[in-house]
Protein backbone atom coordinates (compact mmCIF):
# COMPACT_ATOMS: atom_id res chain seq x y z
CA UNK A 1 0.00 0.00 0.00
CA UNK A 2 1.46 3.34 -0.96
CA UNK A 3 1.72 6.55 1.57
CA UNK A 4 -0.72 8.21 0.32
CA UNK A 5 -3.20 5.06 -0.04
CA UNK A 6 -2.50 4.85 3.79
CA UNK A 7 -2.96 8.44 4.71
CA UNK A 8 -6.37 8.30 2.67
CA UNK A 9 -7.42 5.52 4.71
CA UNK A 10 -6.28 7.25 7.64
CA UNK A 11 -8.29 9.77 7.67
CA UNK A 12 -11.31 8.08 6.45
CA UNK A 13 -11.47 5.67 9.58
CA UNK A 14 -9.68 7.97 12.37
CA UNK A 15 -12.72 9.88 13.74
CA UNK A 16 -15.18 8.06 16.38
CA UNK A 17 -12.44 7.04 19.26
CA UNK A 18 -11.20 11.05 19.09
CA UNK A 19 -15.09 12.39 19.19
CA UNK A 20 -15.85 10.44 21.76
CA UNK A 21 -12.94 10.96 23.98
CA UNK A 22 -12.83 14.36 23.35
CA UNK A 23 -16.58 14.89 23.92
CA UNK A 24 -15.97 13.47 27.66
CA UNK A 25 -14.60 16.61 28.51
CA UNK A 26 -18.19 17.94 28.54
CA UNK A 27 -19.74 20.75 30.80
CA UNK A 28 -19.85 18.31 33.52
CA UNK A 29 -16.06 17.68 33.18
CA UNK A 30 -14.92 21.02 32.55
CA UNK A 31 -16.61 21.78 36.13
CA UNK A 32 -14.72 18.75 38.00
CA UNK A 33 -11.16 19.99 36.12
CA UNK A 34 -11.52 23.94 36.94
CA UNK A 35 -13.06 23.07 40.75
CA UNK A 36 -10.24 20.41 41.56
CA UNK A 37 -7.46 23.41 40.10
CA UNK A 38 -8.87 25.98 42.12
CA UNK A 39 -9.35 23.87 45.28
CA UNK A 40 -6.13 22.37 45.87
CA UNK A 41 -3.89 23.92 43.17
CA UNK A 42 -1.78 21.21 41.05
CA UNK A 43 -2.14 18.61 43.95
CA UNK A 44 -4.63 16.45 41.75
CA UNK A 45 -2.62 16.33 38.26
CA UNK A 46 -1.43 13.21 38.95
CA UNK A 47 -4.33 11.30 38.73
CA UNK A 48 -5.08 12.02 35.30
CA UNK A 49 -2.17 9.30 34.27
CA UNK A 50 -4.27 6.29 35.85
CA UNK A 51 -7.38 7.78 34.23
CA UNK A 52 -5.99 8.12 30.96
CA UNK A 53 -4.58 4.17 31.53
CA UNK A 54 -7.84 3.24 32.37
CA UNK A 55 -9.75 5.09 29.76
CA UNK A 56 -7.40 3.64 27.01
CA UNK A 57 -8.32 0.36 28.14
CA UNK A 58 -11.74 0.40 28.26
CA UNK A 59 -12.10 2.66 24.68
CA UNK A 60 -9.72 0.05 23.01
CA UNK A 61 -11.82 -3.11 23.87
CA UNK A 62 -15.30 -1.72 22.52
CA UNK A 63 -13.93 -0.08 19.36
CA UNK A 64 -12.40 -3.87 18.69
CA UNK A 65 -15.87 -5.35 19.41
CA UNK A 66 -17.90 -2.48 16.79
CA UNK A 67 -14.84 -3.22 14.29
CA UNK A 68 -14.78 -7.50 14.07
CA UNK A 69 -18.89 -7.84 14.61
CA UNK A 70 -19.84 -4.49 13.07
CA UNK A 71 -22.91 -4.21 15.30
CA UNK A 72 -23.34 -1.78 18.89
CA UNK A 73 -22.73 -2.99 22.27
CA UNK A 74 -26.31 -2.41 23.01
CA UNK A 75 -26.95 -4.56 19.89
CA UNK A 76 -25.06 -7.64 21.22
CA UNK A 77 -26.32 -7.22 24.72
CA UNK A 78 -29.83 -7.91 23.23
CA UNK A 79 -28.66 -10.74 21.45
CA UNK A 80 -26.17 -12.38 23.90
CA UNK A 81 -28.45 -11.67 27.18
CA UNK A 82 -31.93 -11.36 25.96
CA UNK A 83 -34.62 -8.22 25.23
CA UNK A 84 -35.62 -7.73 28.98
CA UNK A 85 -32.24 -7.43 30.75
CA UNK A 86 -31.27 -4.61 27.61
CA UNK A 87 -34.73 -3.31 27.72
CA UNK A 88 -34.47 -2.44 31.64
CA UNK A 89 -30.98 -0.62 30.96
CA UNK A 90 -32.13 1.22 28.16
CA UNK A 91 -34.42 2.93 30.52
CA UNK A 92 -32.06 3.56 33.00
CA UNK A 93 -29.55 4.85 30.53
CA UNK A 94 -32.17 6.91 29.07
CA UNK A 95 -33.30 8.60 32.03
CA UNK A 96 -29.40 9.59 32.93
CA UNK A 97 -28.85 10.65 29.71
CA UNK A 98 -31.68 12.96 29.64
CA UNK A 99 -29.89 14.51 32.64
CA UNK A 100 -26.69 14.72 30.87
CA UNK A 101 -27.90 16.54 28.14
CA UNK A 102 -29.62 19.47 30.82
CA UNK A 103 -26.38 19.65 32.03
CA UNK A 104 -24.99 20.23 28.57
CA UNK A 105 -27.82 22.71 27.68
CA UNK A 106 -27.16 24.44 30.91
CA UNK A 107 -23.33 24.92 30.36
CA UNK A 108 -24.38 25.95 27.16
CA UNK A 109 -26.74 28.78 28.39
CA UNK A 110 -23.80 29.92 31.17
CA UNK A 111 -21.32 30.33 28.48
CA UNK A 112 -23.14 32.58 26.36
CA UNK A 113 -24.49 34.79 29.43
CA UNK A 114 -21.30 35.61 30.01
CA UNK A 115 -20.88 37.04 26.55
CA UNK A 116 -24.08 39.25 27.12
CA UNK A 117 -26.23 36.74 25.53
CA UNK A 118 -29.91 35.80 26.51
CA UNK A 119 -30.02 31.97 27.09
CA UNK A 120 -33.54 32.13 25.84
CA UNK A 121 -32.32 33.37 22.51
CA UNK A 122 -29.66 31.07 22.78
CA UNK A 123 -30.48 28.19 23.72
CA UNK A 124 -33.42 27.27 21.57
CA UNK A 125 -30.91 28.71 18.61
CA UNK A 126 -28.43 26.38 20.04
CA UNK A 127 -30.53 23.26 19.84
CA UNK A 128 -32.10 24.04 16.18
CA UNK A 129 -28.80 24.12 14.83
CA UNK A 130 -27.63 20.93 16.23
CA UNK A 131 -31.11 19.16 15.58
CA UNK A 132 -30.40 20.44 11.53
CA UNK A 133 -27.14 19.45 12.03
CA UNK A 134 -28.04 15.76 12.56
CA UNK A 135 -31.28 15.17 10.89
CA UNK A 136 -30.52 16.64 7.76
CA UNK A 137 -26.82 15.99 7.27
CA UNK A 138 -24.79 12.41 6.42
CA UNK A 139 -22.73 10.75 8.95
CA UNK A 140 -19.07 12.00 7.42
CA UNK A 141 -21.21 15.54 7.53
CA UNK A 142 -21.54 14.92 11.50
CA UNK A 143 -18.40 13.72 11.99
CA UNK A 144 -16.20 16.02 10.24
CA UNK A 145 -18.16 18.73 12.24
CA UNK A 146 -17.31 17.37 15.60
CA UNK A 147 -13.82 16.80 14.32
CA UNK A 148 -13.10 20.56 13.93
CA UNK A 149 -14.85 21.87 16.62
CA UNK A 150 -12.90 18.85 18.83
CA UNK A 151 -9.89 21.29 17.97
CA UNK A 152 -11.15 24.48 20.06
CA UNK A 153 -10.57 22.37 22.78
CA UNK A 154 -6.87 23.04 22.65
CA UNK A 155 -8.06 26.42 23.49
CA UNK A 156 -7.60 25.55 27.10
CA UNK A 157 -4.13 24.38 26.36
CA UNK A 158 -3.26 27.93 25.41
CA UNK A 159 -5.42 29.36 28.47
CA UNK A 160 -2.74 27.05 30.11
CA UNK A 161 0.15 29.06 29.02
CA UNK A 162 -0.91 32.17 29.47
CA UNK A 163 -1.52 31.73 32.90
CA UNK A 164 2.05 31.32 33.77
CA UNK A 165 2.57 28.22 35.94
CA UNK A 166 5.15 26.79 37.60
CA UNK A 167 6.22 24.29 35.32
CA UNK A 168 8.91 23.02 37.26
CA UNK A 169 6.16 22.61 40.64
CA UNK A 170 3.43 21.14 37.58
CA UNK A 171 5.46 18.62 36.29
CA UNK A 172 6.43 17.14 40.25
CA UNK A 173 2.62 16.94 40.71
CA UNK A 174 2.16 15.41 37.81
CA UNK A 175 4.41 12.35 38.15
CA UNK A 176 4.37 12.18 42.26
CA UNK A 177 1.27 11.30 43.85
CA UNK A 178 -0.25 13.30 46.50
CA UNK A 179 -2.77 12.04 49.40
CA UNK A 180 -4.66 14.15 51.57
CA UNK A 181 -7.36 12.43 53.70
CA UNK A 182 -9.37 15.30 53.98
CA UNK A 183 -13.18 14.39 52.26
CA UNK A 184 -13.58 17.04 49.61
CA UNK A 185 -9.78 15.96 48.20
CA UNK A 186 -10.78 12.26 48.19
CA UNK A 187 -14.44 13.40 46.52
CA UNK A 188 -12.82 15.12 43.98
CA UNK A 189 -10.25 12.88 43.04
CA UNK A 190 -13.24 10.12 42.34
CA UNK A 191 -14.57 12.49 40.15
CA UNK A 192 -11.58 13.10 37.83
CA UNK A 193 -11.57 9.65 37.51
CA UNK A 194 -15.28 8.98 37.67
CA UNK A 195 -16.24 12.09 34.88
CA UNK A 196 -13.92 10.24 32.27
CA UNK A 197 -15.38 6.72 31.90
CA UNK A 198 -19.21 7.09 31.60
CA UNK A 199 -21.67 4.52 29.78
CA UNK A 200 -22.80 6.66 26.92
CA UNK A 201 -18.91 6.67 25.77
CA UNK A 202 -18.72 2.86 25.48
CA UNK A 203 -22.28 2.52 23.49
CA UNK A 204 -21.82 5.57 21.38
CA UNK A 205 -18.49 4.79 20.28
CA UNK A 206 -18.87 1.18 19.17
CA UNK A 207 -22.52 2.13 17.43
CA UNK A 208 -20.18 4.96 15.60
CA UNK A 209 -17.81 2.70 13.94
CA UNK A 210 -20.38 -0.06 13.82
CA UNK A 211 -22.46 2.72 11.43
CA UNK A 212 -18.68 3.62 9.48
CA UNK A 213 -18.81 0.05 8.49
CA UNK A 214 -14.32 -0.11 9.92
CA UNK A 215 -12.88 -3.40 7.91
CA UNK A 216 -10.78 -5.87 10.53
CA UNK A 217 -7.52 -5.03 8.32
CA UNK A 218 -8.14 -1.45 9.44
CA UNK A 219 -8.16 -2.18 13.07
CA UNK A 220 -5.00 -0.42 14.02
CA UNK A 221 -6.00 2.14 12.72
CA UNK A 222 -9.12 2.39 14.77
CA UNK A 223 -7.05 1.40 17.83
CA UNK A 224 -4.55 4.36 17.24
CA UNK A 225 -7.69 6.83 17.03
CA UNK A 226 -8.84 5.55 20.23
CA UNK A 227 -5.50 5.84 21.82
CA UNK A 228 -4.95 9.25 20.16
CA UNK A 229 -8.58 10.56 21.40
CA UNK A 230 -7.71 9.36 25.04
CA UNK A 231 -4.23 10.98 24.92
CA UNK A 232 -5.90 14.30 23.72
CA UNK A 233 -8.49 14.34 26.36
CA UNK A 234 -6.64 14.45 28.90
CA UNK A 235 -4.52 16.68 28.26
CA UNK A 236 -7.01 18.80 27.55
CA UNK A 237 -8.05 18.23 31.51
CA UNK A 238 -4.54 18.47 32.81
CA UNK A 239 -4.58 22.03 31.13
CA UNK A 240 -8.10 23.04 32.75
CA UNK A 241 -6.57 22.18 36.11
CA UNK A 242 -3.40 24.41 35.49
CA UNK A 243 -4.80 27.03 34.41
CA UNK A 244 -7.31 27.32 37.45
CA UNK A 245 -4.51 26.08 39.61
CA UNK A 246 -2.26 28.64 38.74
CA UNK A 247 -4.89 31.67 38.91
CA UNK A 248 -7.42 30.90 41.42
CA UNK A 249 -5.91 28.69 43.73
CA UNK A 250 -3.14 31.48 45.01
CA UNK A 251 -5.56 33.83 45.55
CA UNK A 252 -7.95 31.61 47.74
CA UNK A 253 -10.84 31.73 45.01
CA UNK A 254 -13.53 28.89 45.52
CA UNK A 255 -15.57 28.50 42.29
CA UNK A 256 -18.55 25.81 42.12
CA UNK A 257 -18.90 25.48 38.44
CA UNK A 258 -16.90 26.29 35.11
CA UNK A 259 -18.79 29.68 34.24
CA UNK A 260 -17.30 31.20 37.63
CA UNK A 261 -13.84 29.80 36.50
CA UNK A 262 -13.98 31.79 33.37
CA UNK A 263 -15.43 34.82 34.95
CA UNK A 264 -12.70 34.55 37.52
CA UNK A 265 -9.78 34.50 35.46
CA UNK A 266 -10.21 37.93 33.32
CA UNK A 267 -8.59 40.33 36.83
CA UNK A 268 -6.40 37.67 37.29
CA UNK A 269 -5.03 36.05 33.85
CA UNK A 270 -6.21 38.63 31.73
CA UNK A 271 -9.10 38.88 29.26
CA UNK A 272 -7.72 36.63 26.64
CA UNK A 273 -7.24 33.64 28.99
CA UNK A 274 -11.04 34.48 30.31
CA UNK A 275 -12.41 34.21 26.87
CA UNK A 276 -11.02 31.61 25.60
CA UNK A 277 -11.84 29.51 28.93
CA UNK A 278 -15.64 30.61 27.97
CA UNK A 279 -15.47 29.88 24.38
CA UNK A 280 -14.23 26.26 25.02
CA UNK A 281 -16.99 26.01 27.74
CA UNK A 282 -19.61 27.03 24.81
CA UNK A 283 -17.62 24.83 22.88
CA UNK A 284 -17.79 21.93 25.19
CA UNK A 285 -21.18 22.15 25.80
CA UNK A 286 -22.79 22.11 22.48
CA UNK A 287 -20.84 19.22 21.40
CA UNK A 288 -21.73 17.04 24.45
CA UNK A 289 -25.54 18.94 23.43
CA UNK A 290 -24.84 16.61 20.06
CA UNK A 291 -23.14 13.50 21.08
CA UNK A 292 -25.19 12.35 24.08
CA UNK A 293 -28.62 12.44 22.44
CA UNK A 294 -27.07 10.59 19.51
CA UNK A 295 -25.44 8.00 21.93
CA UNK A 296 -28.59 7.69 23.32
CA UNK A 297 -30.96 7.67 20.15
CA UNK A 298 -28.12 4.52 18.83
CA UNK A 299 -28.45 2.52 21.46
CA UNK A 300 -32.28 2.36 22.26
CA UNK A 301 -32.77 1.22 18.59
CA UNK A 302 -29.69 -1.31 18.32
CA UNK A 303 -31.20 -2.77 21.82
CA UNK A 304 -35.20 -2.93 20.21
CA UNK A 305 -33.64 -3.81 17.08
CA UNK A 306 -34.99 -0.51 15.24
CA UNK A 307 -33.22 1.03 12.27
CA UNK A 308 -30.77 4.06 13.28
CA UNK A 309 -28.16 6.11 12.09
CA UNK A 310 -27.27 9.70 10.73
CA UNK A 311 -27.05 8.74 7.48
CA UNK A 312 -31.13 7.90 7.33
CA UNK A 313 -33.93 9.84 6.84
CA UNK A 314 -36.82 10.24 9.62
CA UNK A 315 -38.81 7.99 7.08
CA UNK A 316 -36.31 5.46 7.28
CA UNK A 317 -35.64 5.04 11.11
CA UNK A 318 -38.51 7.12 12.38
CA UNK A 319 -37.59 6.29 16.45
CA UNK A 320 -33.72 7.19 16.01
CA UNK A 321 -34.49 10.52 14.81
CA UNK A 322 -37.74 10.96 17.47
CA UNK A 323 -35.44 10.17 19.99
CA UNK A 324 -33.31 12.53 19.14
CA UNK A 325 -35.45 15.07 18.46
CA UNK A 326 -37.33 14.41 21.93
CA UNK A 327 -34.04 14.67 24.31
CA UNK A 328 -32.87 17.93 22.50
CA UNK A 329 -35.93 19.65 22.74
CA UNK A 330 -37.48 18.96 26.32
CA UNK A 331 -34.05 19.58 28.00
CA UNK A 332 -33.63 22.89 25.85
CA UNK A 333 -37.42 23.91 26.97
CA UNK A 334 -36.58 22.83 30.76
CA UNK A 335 -33.18 24.84 31.01
CA UNK A 336 -35.35 27.64 29.82
CA UNK A 337 -38.02 27.32 32.69
CA UNK A 338 -37.46 29.16 36.07
CA UNK A 339 -37.03 27.08 39.04
CA UNK A 340 -37.28 23.90 37.04
CA UNK A 341 -34.76 21.31 39.11
CA UNK A 342 -32.06 20.87 37.06
CA UNK A 343 -29.80 20.43 40.04
CA UNK A 344 -32.29 17.30 40.86
CA UNK A 345 -32.10 15.82 37.53
CA UNK A 346 -28.32 16.25 37.12
CA UNK A 347 -28.12 14.33 40.74
CA UNK A 348 -30.59 11.71 39.68
CA UNK A 349 -28.13 11.38 36.20
CA UNK A 350 -25.29 11.09 38.35
CA UNK A 351 -26.72 8.34 40.51
CA UNK A 352 -28.09 6.16 37.25
CA UNK A 353 -24.92 6.73 35.09
CA UNK A 354 -22.74 5.70 38.29
CA UNK A 355 -25.12 2.45 39.47
CA UNK A 356 -25.08 1.20 35.65
CA UNK A 357 -21.15 1.86 34.63
CA UNK A 358 -20.17 -1.51 36.23
CA UNK A 359 -22.71 -3.28 34.15
CA UNK A 360 -22.28 -1.52 31.17
CA UNK A 361 -18.60 -2.40 31.51
CA UNK A 362 -18.73 -6.22 32.77
CA UNK A 363 -21.03 -7.17 29.68
CA UNK A 364 -18.47 -5.59 27.73
CA UNK A 365 -15.59 -7.51 29.05
CA UNK A 366 -17.99 -10.96 29.10
CA UNK A 367 -18.73 -9.89 25.25
CA UNK A 368 -14.90 -9.25 24.25
CA UNK A 369 -13.73 -12.74 25.78
CA UNK A 370 -16.39 -14.33 23.94
CA UNK A 371 -14.71 -16.78 21.30
CA UNK A 372 -18.32 -17.38 19.23
CA UNK A 373 -18.32 -13.61 18.69
CA UNK A 374 -14.72 -12.05 18.61
CA UNK A 375 -13.23 -15.25 17.53
CA UNK A 376 -9.30 -14.74 17.28
CA UNK A 377 -9.47 -11.26 18.54
CA UNK A 378 -10.31 -11.80 22.40
CA UNK A 379 -8.94 -10.33 24.42
CA UNK A 380 -5.39 -12.17 25.71
CA UNK A 381 -5.08 -13.64 29.40
CA UNK A 382 -2.43 -10.50 30.27
CA UNK A 383 -4.90 -7.88 28.95
CA UNK A 384 -7.49 -9.32 30.91
CA UNK A 385 -6.22 -9.07 34.14
CA UNK A 386 -5.76 -5.10 33.56
CA UNK A 387 -9.41 -4.49 32.53
CA UNK A 388 -11.02 -6.43 34.75
CA UNK A 389 -8.58 -4.45 37.24
CA UNK A 390 -9.42 -1.63 35.62
CA UNK A 391 -13.40 -1.93 36.22
CA UNK A 392 -12.68 -3.28 39.45
CA UNK A 393 -11.16 -0.24 40.49
CA UNK A 394 -13.49 1.81 39.17
CA UNK A 395 -16.41 -0.22 40.34
CA UNK A 396 -14.64 1.15 43.69
CA UNK A 397 -14.50 4.57 42.76
CA UNK A 398 -18.44 4.63 41.37
CA UNK A 399 -19.42 3.46 44.59
CA UNK A 400 -17.69 5.89 46.67
CA UNK A 401 -18.16 8.82 44.73
CA UNK A 402 -22.18 7.72 44.77
CA UNK A 403 -21.97 7.79 48.64
CA UNK A 404 -19.89 10.86 48.88
CA UNK A 405 -21.43 13.08 46.48
CA UNK A 406 -25.06 12.08 45.55
CA UNK A 407 -26.16 10.61 48.68
CA UNK A 408 -25.64 13.77 50.95
CA UNK A 409 -27.86 15.52 48.63
CA UNK A 410 -30.68 13.14 48.18
CA UNK A 411 -30.74 12.51 52.30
Amino acid sequence: MSRWRKFFVLLSIIGPGIITASIDNDAGGITTYSVAGARYGYALLWTLIPTTVALIVIQEMVARMGVVTGKGLSDLIRENYGVKTTFFMMIVLLIANFGTTIAEFAGWAASMEIFGLSKYIMVPLGAFMIWLLVTKGSYRLVEWALLIACLMYFGYVVSGFISAPQWGEVLKSTVVPEVRFESEFIMLTIAIIGTTITPWMQFYLQSSIAEKGVKKENYKVSKLDVIIGCVITDIIAFFIIVTCATSLFPHGIRINEAKEAALALEPLAGTYASILFAVCLANASILGAIVVPLATAYYICEAMGWEAGVNKSFKEAPQFMWIYTALIAISALLVLIPGAPLILLMILSSLLNGVLLPFVLIFALALVNNERIMGEYTNPKGYNYIAWGTVLVLIILTASLLVMTVLPNVI
